[in-house]
């Protein structure tokens, strides 16, 4: 199914037209180059030039030996060109066309709140615009919440990646590139401004003569980094 170029109009292609009625590609071409010369569509013998043929209710795409690939067709054309073939062909592509106008009229709603984003990515204005209200919508994302409530209480760095579902190399190094934690002698720390925020707990000691560092995310540190984690993640998304 595809749009004719500058305009709105649905089309089906001779391709899905051969598959809902069994019949050989090259036949439905066949059968659509007879129609097209007596509607008056042919010109010295061939079909009007490639293109949005907007006028006609047709275009065509040639391969790259110059022949046809594929013919568009709108409603009227695709149900003129079946009107010989029998009740059932013609039953199955005025179904077929049911379904695609009902899909049309009533797109699909979004399933969640990033396909809802992404359906809005359609022009870079646009995306500017989405990377702006990310800021202060993106902690409001369902799952973001989920995280939220399975943050009370401390969490290990490898907690919190099953809370965030993200591979551990690849959180580390989020945390790395984002100045919000770093490697030690003494182990894995995080910056003074977060553990001023109460944001991570640190807890120092001696094993086997060796002084060490645990750093632990807070309660508070989990929802913080669960919200800047996932505005990481739709504004790479919204990149895309």
């Amino acid at each position: 199914m595809k749009d004719l170029i500058n305009n709105n109009e649905l089309t089906m292609s001779s391709r899905e037209i051969a598959e809902l009625t069994g019949k050989q590609l090259s036949h439905v071409h066949r059968d659509f180059k007879a129609l097209s010369k007596e509607l008056g569509f042919e010109a010295e013998n061939e079909l009007l030039m490639p293109g949005p043929n907007v006028d006609h209710g047709f275009y065509y795409e040639l391969d790259e030996r110059n022949r046809i690939k594929t013919i568009f067709l709108n409603r009227e054309l695709t149900l003129t060109l079946v009107s010989g073939y029998s009740a059932k062909l013609r039953n199955t592509i005025i179904k077929r066309w049911g379904e695609l106008e009902n899909q049309q009229q009533q797109p699909a709603l979004p399933a969640n709140y990033i396909e809802a984003l992404e359906s809005l990515i359609e022009s870079e204005k646009e995306k500017a615009l989405l990377n702006e209200q990310l800021q202060e919508a993106a902690p409001k994302v369902e799952f973001v919440d989920k995280y939220v409530q399975a943050s009370t209480g401390s969490k290990t760095f490898r907690e919190v990646c099953k809370i965030l579902k993200v591979k551990e190399n690849v959180f580390r190094a989020f945390l790395v590139e984002n100045k919000i934690m770093y490697k030690s002698s003494g182990g894995w720390l995080a910056h003074a401004q977060h553990i001023n925020a109460g944001r991570f707990e640190t807890k120092t000691g001696v094993k086997n003569e060796h002084s060490y560092t645990t750093t632990k995310f807070t309660g508070k540190g989990v929802e913080w980094i669960a919200g800047e984690y996932t505005k990481a993640a739709i504004r790479e998304i919204g990149l895309h």
